[in-house]
């Protein structure tokens, strides 16, 4: 846009021949773009005079609507591409698919070739298609690393501060008793329970707590307008209880 607004600046200082054509040029901002070729047709035939000024503005106009042609394409083309991207985002806590593949991916980091993987207190699934979790170090059990999950791959390790007098082994399950196709699960039968409560959401993220070896689903509670429900999960992400809170 700012090469429109130079180039009106231009045809202001253009003879008064212009006038008509800069009236047509502030046209484009209308929806009707075909008005700028019908005034500059207008002024050609009316004025022979002005003709070699029309068909300066002729090139000067076909350029901006070039130029508007590009812009709107480009918008609209990016407009799309998020809006497909939202959708897809969206779907990740359902998709058991790509939940897998983020699985796999993990369990072939080379740090962790011929080894066991232990995750250290919980995973985060997002919406947006993000997982973050803590795994013991492959090489020194005291030590932990934090990882993201974005894009389709998985980030280096960074190290985790964890306290000196924090007992890191009853924080820790296998990541065989935690398959992340898993978080479907849970996340189709939260959202169908929060379609049975008056102004609950449905979950924008679901994560496993870990503690003394032992692991939890959440979200753990629905909260609707009215009611608000306690809701719990089996380790394999089915439902165990869903009653009033």
């Amino acid at each position: 846009m700012k090469a429109l607004r130079a180039v009106i600046i231009i045809l202001a200082l253009c003879s008064s021949g212009c006038k008509q054509v800069l009236k047509s040029v502030e046209e484009t901002f209308k929806p009707d773009d075909a008005a700028v070729s019908r005034e500059i047709q207008k002024q050609a035939a009316a004025d022979s005079s002005a003709k070699p000024v029309a068909t300066q503005q002729d090139s000067l106009s076909i350029k901006i609507e070039a130029h508007i042609s590009t812009e709107t394409h480009t918008s609209t083309s990016t407009t799309t591409h998020t809006h497909a991207s939202t959708r897809e985002s969206k779907k990740f806590l359902t998709d058991t698919t790509r939940l897998k593949r983020a699985e796999k991916a993990l369990r072939a980091l080379p740090q962790f070739a011929g080894k066991e993987i232990f995750i250290y207190r919980s995973v985060h699934f997002y919406g947006d298609g993000n997982i973050m979790l803590m795994l013991r170090h492959p090489e020194n059990p005291k030590y932990v690393d934090n990882y993201t999950y974005s894009d389709g791959k998985w980030s280096a390790p960074t190290p985790a501060q964890i306290s000196l007098h924090d007992d890191v082994d009853s924080k820790l399950v296998s990541l065989d008793r935690i398959n992340f196709a898993n978080a479907a699960r849970v996340a189709r039968v939260y959202n169908g329970k929060t379609a049975e409560v008056e102004g609950a959401k449905p979950a924008t993220s679901v994560y496993v707590s870990i503690w003394d070896r032992r692991m939890r689903w959440f979200p753990g509670t629905i909260n609707g307008t009215r009611e608000r429900y306690d809701i719990q999960f089996n380790e394999d992400g089915s439902l165990k209880s869903f009653r009033p809170d």
